[in-house]
């Protein structure tokens, strides 16, 4: 398949209640300050690996996943990974417990059964009709899925028509690091050799022949084993730093940019000489400064910005004043989420 290049933005579906006071576009920038997160995507699909994103919370690895999918028009999975995650969860899931209650309803319904009535009820309880497909298996192959979503009696991901008019898929596997190690562990041979084998006799699943674009999300909070990291594209996605400029220019000039990019409209409305966008920018830098020399872990980013700016614009649209005199009273909510607690 040949790429359509990405543009420098794509945007994504608008939120009608925030756009409704803030005009806000829902958009998502691939050029980054350090690195040009396009050459990743070209990079791992054209590999067939794994893409993992890794920076700190909030500077858009997870909307990465949404723009991709939005400008390829593939179809978006997510997994939302936490400690209970298993790495079978991705692939398969076996429903044990409804396999064993329609054992019992059927011992107690039919406790006396001729040797035809029984095949059936020994049938209906055949272990491969609880085997239910992961978001992995529909990545790879959603056609054996869908069957085996029927046999199951589970509910499909997306009908037959969606999948028809996709051109693939992305499957978004957030936050891996809350799993624990045996996670990763697990997924070497989906990721390696693009195949799994789930249990019960069923056959082989294999990826198909659209794109299959896995991206994973990792706030590193843990490290993730080598053998992994091997079989994946990394790309690290990080706020620009000048630990030597008390101003931190390049910092501001991002954040006004990303800013500029959600709330066309802001730059308008100056107060101060300066415009919500940049009065914000200031205040995030100043406290990020400050979590930094206090040793605190959660340091005021992207996504504080842009609800900080949100919040701002929607309480005094298009009053410059009103509007500043709000962002001194709602910056403490987003900047010092450690430091007031």
């Amino acid at each position: 398949m040949k790429l359509r290049p990405i543009p420098d933005e794509v945007p994504l579906d608008n939120d009608p209640i925030a756009r409704a006071a803030t005009r806000e576009r829902r958009v998502h920038r691939f050029l980054d300050a350090e690195v040009d997160a396009r050459n990743a995507i070209y990079a791992a699909l054209g590999a067939n690996r794994p893409l993992l994103v890794q920076g700190e919370p909030g500077v858009g690895k997870t909307q990465l996943a949404e723009a991709v999918a939005k400008h390829y028009q593939f179809l978006l999975l997510t997994l939302t990974v936490d400690a209970r995650t298993e790495a079978r969860d991705l692939m398969y899931s076996f429903d044990a417990v409804r396999r064993l209650s329609e054992a019992q309803l059927i011992g107690s319904l039919y406790p006396t059964s001729d040797g035809e009535e029984l095949r059936k009820r020994r049938e209906n309880l055949e272990a491969d009709r609880f085997v239910v497909p992961g978001k992995l298996w529909w990545a790879f192959d959603h056609h054996t899925a869908r069957q085996q979503a029927a046999k199951s009696g589970t509910p499909e991901l997306f009908d037959e028509a969606q999948w028809k008019d996709s051109a693939g898929t992305v499957l978004l596997i957030d936050e891996i690091d809350k799993a624990e190690p045996d996670v990763p562990n697990g997924l070497l041979e989906p990721f390696g050799a693009r195949q799994f084998q789930p249990p019960c006799g069923l056959d082989l699943v294999k990826a198909g022949n659209k794109p299959c674009l896995i991206i994973i999300t990792t706030n590193r909070e843990r490290e993730l084993p080598d053998p992994f990291l091997r079989r994946c594209a990394v790309l690290t996605l990080a706020l620009p730093e000048r630990k030597d400029d008390p101003g931190n220019a390049p910092l501001r000039k991002f954040l006004v940019q990303r800013g500029e990019a959600h709330f066309p409209d802001a730059k308008g409305v100056v107060y101060d000489n300066k415009s919500i966008l940049e009065h914000a920018a200031e205040a995030l830098i100043d406290d990020r400064r400050r979590a930094v020399e206090e040793g605190l872990s959660l340091l005021p980013g992207q996504a504080e910005y842009l609800d900080l700016v949100r919040a701002t614009i929607a309480s005094a649209p298009g009053d410059p004043m009103a509007q500043h005199q709000n962002f001194r009273k709602f910056a403490p909510f987003f900047l010092k989420k450690q430091l007031i607690r």
